[in-house]
């Protein structure tokens, strides 16, 4: 006998069908049909457990609207308000005296690919987080250290995998890390075997670069070899900096690891935390003075003297071969190559700069990235906020030609409520989004030069 129009079937999805066999059974005996009641109350419950029940997209969905707030009037400037003021008090807390500073760096990046990097306690994975913000980080700091050079290692099975050379090709770097089928995460990480292959790599470095190490870590373990203690001691002497930004939580061994090495150490609370401890590290460390023993005019003896060493270093200025000139052999990658520079000393070709010479070894460099590394030298002064309107004062921004607002209205603490901005250099004044715009991009304010 055909089933009726009226047989009850809950089909949730095309995939899960499930019969009710109770009640066909029961109609089949001429029992009666379940009361209207009972029906409801499945209904009822059948919607709370799919109300429930969360997709697996909807796990991977923030509310970041949620981080803005509007104020009584509903408008969001009150929070970008706080942003701005956010930014200048940390602009302000800089030092403003030049400090010493290392321009050419070498830093290796040491990505965690164990495991652990699979948890999605960071959208949608640690690891993808961590391959976008290392993109992100690798075009920022060749940006602010254009003499820089960068390697990638990797550390997956307790093991030390070497992912990209040391380079100063900011594409090249890129590409190292673009595939990431090449860096599936597996096994546990090693400290140990990561550290020692970035120090062997910058063993040869001579001693006015800097030798950095950026760990990228998120488990909460290692499985060294050997005793990792003394690889700490051998950092220390080659005096490597070695700083660490954790994903899980903190570990000892982390952060002694960066206490005795003079670096950074910090544990990321979410994806923006991450990003900001990150970038944090892109503006060169203050280089540590070095004790030098030197006699007095009198010849009483040797007196020890903190003194930074100051040795001078050769660098050559390149030719430029235009794209039309001849196919000729690089000594970098040994090809046919029309692009390209000469080595001021020996003539030879290489493909980038900055590098150093494969034939006679000499640091080549262009004028323009050797310009754009001094303003870590020498920063530009935090601008004064204006508190009020002085007679005879310009009615519009020295840089953008934008109109200043007539009305002061109530600002939060570190900016103007006359949205002017004062050079104590040049004393002329400036619209916030110059300010920032002066300090972070162009590092040269455009009034006095300086």
């Amino acid at each position: 006998m055909p089933p009726k129009a009226n047989d009850r079937m809950q089909v949730d999805s095309d995939s899960d069908i499930s019969i009710d066999l109770e009640h066909t059974t029961a109609k089949g005996k001429g029992k009666a049909k379940p009361k209207t009641g009972d029906k409801r109350k499945q209904d009822k419950g059948k919607g709370k457990a799919k109300d429930t029940q969360a997709y697996t997209w909807e796990a991977s969905f923030t509310r970041s609207w949620e981080t803005v707030q509007e104020d009584e009037a509903g408008s969001l400037q009150t929070s970008v308000e706080d942003l701005m003021a956010r930014g200048r008090r940390r602009r302000l807390l800089a030092p403003a005296a030049a400090i010493r500073r290392t321009i050419i760096r070498h830093l290796v990046l040491v990505l965690d690919l164990s495991a652990a990097m699979l948890d999605r306690d960071m959208r949608p994975t640690r690891f993808d987080l961590m391959l976008q913000y290392a993109r992100e980080f690798v075009t920022e700091w060749f940006d602010q250290n254009p003499l820089g050079q960068i390697g990638v290692v990797g550390m997956r099975a307790g093991l030390g995998e070497r992912i990209g050379e040391m380079s100063g090709n900011p594409q090249e770097v890129l590409k190292a890390i673009a595939d990431r089928h090449k860096m599936e995460p597996v096994g546990e990480p090693s400290l140990q075997n990561a550290v020692e292959m970035a120090r062997g790599s910058m063993s040869h470095l001579p001693t006015h670069s800097s030798r950095e190490l950026l760990i990228i870590f998120g488990s909460l373990t290692t499985c060294d070899p050997g005793n990792i203690h003394e690889t700490i001691d051998a950092c220390v002497k080659s005096r490597a900096r070695i700083s660490v930004v954790a994903l899980a939580a903190e570990m000892k061994i982390c952060r002694e690891m960066c206490e005795k090495t003079g670096g950074q150490f910090g544990v990321a609370m979410n994806e923006g935390h991450f990003k900001d401890l990150l970038f944090e590290l892109v503006p060169p460390p203050a280089q540590r003075a070095l004790t030098r023993l030197s006699t007095t005019s009198n010849g009483a003896g040797n007196t020890t003297v903190a003194n930074p060493a100051a040795d001078l270093m050769m660098m050559g200025f390149p030719t430029r071969l235009p794209d039309a000139s001849p196919a000729s052999l690089c000594v970098c990658h040994a090809e046919m190559r029309s692009q390209g520079f000469l080595c001021p000393r020996c003539m030879s070709k290489v493909c980038d700069v900055p590098t150093d010479c494969d034939v006679c070894g000499l640091m080549i460099v262009s004028a323009p990235h050797l310009a754009r590394s001094y303003h870590h030298l020498f920063p530009v002064k935090p601008y004064d906020a204006v508190q009020e309107v002085e007679p005879l004062l310009e009615a519009a921004c020295h840089a953008c030609a934008r109109v200043f607002p007539d009305k002061p209205v109530v600002a939060k603490e570190g900016l103007s409520p006359v949205g002017r901005y004062r050079c104590p250099e040049c004393f002329n004044d400036f619209c916030s989004e110059c300010d920032v715009f002066v300090h972070d991009v162009v590092h040269c304010c455009p009034g006095c030069g300086k």
